[in-house]
């Protein structure tokens, strides 16, 4: 294997929430927000309820088919994934991400391979059955803000368009100036021109955002069976349309998520989620505006429009596609279109899955497996030999940074700058100066007390001084400290929600490297993963 691999629990890594590490620990208290534990017992229990529920296979399969027609011609193996989908025995495990220009952040790459390696780990769990790995495009999302750039090598790279509607709908034409950008950062290696015609061809400036970002996870992922989801679709919509009506009309989604909110924050959670009134957004090529309802009438904020009770659901009724979920609401959605048996995602998804299970309970529908993603961090070459040099792990750059620092000056000084021996000492002296004057008079106390306070100040103060003077000494070394938090940790975050894969990828090329990672990241593996690259 190209990585060596080894872990560290993610508690000591300072970076998740308490709801994320006792979801992950199965913890008590969080067992009544969700149904079935993330485990193959877990899974068993879940695939014999998921298998009473019914679903409407033939539209899923011939949507599939239509949004995947493109890559059918260059991948026949995936219309045998999709047929499959036509019969009872299927089932998917599903994520949903941003589309993210160039996928964004590291993580995307995690996250889908965590779908795909869980979906074959359940086939070989349950061989009667099937198990197709589907990312589900957030194609509605109106934030370009968050999709727009995208960190290589320390430089940030912006796509600069107008923007305010679905981000799927967004014509990639305004890209193109960003991909000359690209291709001067990346370089002219072998490994950097093959890159760059891969984005080149998937952001070609005469398709869809959506339609660029399916190009491109199918070019990273396709051979291993990925289906791409996009919900932005009038015929998904007429699936979730008693959804949308009864959301419109009686508005019970936010009243039960508060509730279950309430007894998140009651068990000592805070809760993701804010639902509200009305969970559905009402949208255009160009726009994307909350519903809000005010006595009989329905207003789309930032517009002029407003609709009365029966305009609304007459509205509805012939275009179900002008009405997009929100966060509340577009996992239902998900849950009544897919045969869907699992979610994989990060903490801040699984914490808002977690406000939910009594919702989807009362609309009937199946509530999901909810799987942590893979997490890791990759160490290469060139940070091993430094981290070598300077004696620390990996696991060390998870603390603070001032006592990092602290810590390798100490190690690493001939004159000792800690006098913690010598503040004993004196308190020593102090001691039987104290009980010496307590014994002359007993007002006394206090003021040796003080004085010894000063004392101690003192070398405080001094101390300071001795650790200043070695972090002088040890300036280069302290400097590459700081370095390395920062490459690793940027900004205190893990460097998978900041640097992008391409990097990663130049020393052998992406297909060899994403092969490598997905060797490494196995399903089911609960800690964070330290891969130093070997290869």
């Amino acid at each position: 294997m190209p990585f060596r691999s080894t872990n560290i629990p993610f508690s000591e890594t300072g970076q998740f929430s308490k709801l994320f590490l006792d979801y992950v620990h199965d913890a008590e208290r969080v067992r009544p927000f969700y149904t079935h534990r993330s485990d193959l017992q877990g899974f068993a229990d879940a695939l014999r309820e998921l298998q009473s529920q019914s679903f409407d296979r033939e539209t899923l399969a011939a949507v599939f088919e239509e949004q995947e027609a493109e890559q059918l011609a260059k991948r026949p193996e995936l219309a045998r994934r999709i047929g499959s989908l036509r019969s009872a025995n299927t089932f998917t495990v599903c994520t949903g991400h941003q589309l993210c220009i160039f996928t964004g952040p590291l993580f995307f790459i995690y996250k889908i391979i965590s779908v795909i390696n869980l979906a074959e780990a359940l086939k070989k769990q349950f061989p009667q059955n099937d198990f197709v790995p589907v990312y589900w495009m957030a194609s509605e999302d109106h934030d370009f803000e968050e999709i727009s750039s995208v960190n290589l090598f320390g430089k940030k790279i912006s796509w600069q368009a107008e923007a305010g509607g679905p981000v799927g709908r967004m014509s990639t034409a305004s890209l193109q100036p960003v991909l000359a950008e690209l291709k001067t950062v990346l370089g002219d290696s072998p490994a950097a021109q093959e890159l760059f015609a891969v984005m080149a061809a998937a952001y070609d400036g005469k398709v869809s955002l959506a339609v660029a970002t399916r190009r491109l996870a199918h070019t990273l992922f396709g051979k291993y069976g990925l289906l791409i989801l996009d919900g932005d679709d009038a015929r998904l919509k007429k699936i979730f349309l008693p959804q949308i009506s009864e959301e419109l009309l009686n508005q019970p989604t936010e009243k039960t998520v508060l509730q279950e909110s309430a007894a998140l924050e009651k068990a000592g959670y805070a809760a993701q989620v804010n639902p509200r009134p009305v969970n559905l957004f009402y949208h255009s090529d160009t726009s994307r505006e909350r519903i809000e309802k005010n006595g009989d009438q329905y207003r789309v904020l930032g517009t002029d429009l407003v609709f009365s009770k029966a305009e609304i659901t007459d509205t509805a009724e012939k275009h179900p596609e002008r009405f997009s979920p929100n966060v509340v609401t577009r996992p239902l959605y998900q849950q009544m279109i897919l045969p869907n048996i699992a979610y994989v995602g990060g903490p801040g998804e699984l914490a808002y899955w977690l406000q939910y299970k009594t919702m989807f309970g009362e609309k009937k529908l199946f509530f999901p497996v909810l799987v942590p993603r893979n997490f890791a961090m990759i160490i290469d070459k060139g940070s091993q030999e430094r981290m070598q040099k300077l004696g620390i792990a990996v696991p060390d750059l998870f603390g603070d940074t001032e006592e990092l620092v602290k810590n390798y000056v100490r190690k690493n000084s001939s004159a000792t700058p800690d006098l913690s021996e010598e503040k004993e000492k004196l308190k020593s002296v102090f001691a039987a100066v104290i009980s010496k004057a307590t014994a002359v008079d007993a007002t006394l106390q206090k003021s040796a007390e003080a004085e010894l306070q000063k004392s101690i100040n003192a070398l405080d103060a001094f101390e300071s001084k001795l650790l200043k003077a070695e972090k002088q000494k040890h300036e280069t070394a302290t400097s590459q400290l700081r370095k390395l938090k920062e490459k690793f940790l940027p900004g205190g975050s893990l460097h998978e929600r900041h640097d992008n894969f391409m990097p990663y990828a130049l020393a052998g090329g992406y297909e060899k490297w994403i092969d490598e990672l997905k060797e490494a990241l196995q399903p089911f593996h609960y800690d964070m993963l330290l891969l130093e690259v070997s290869g």
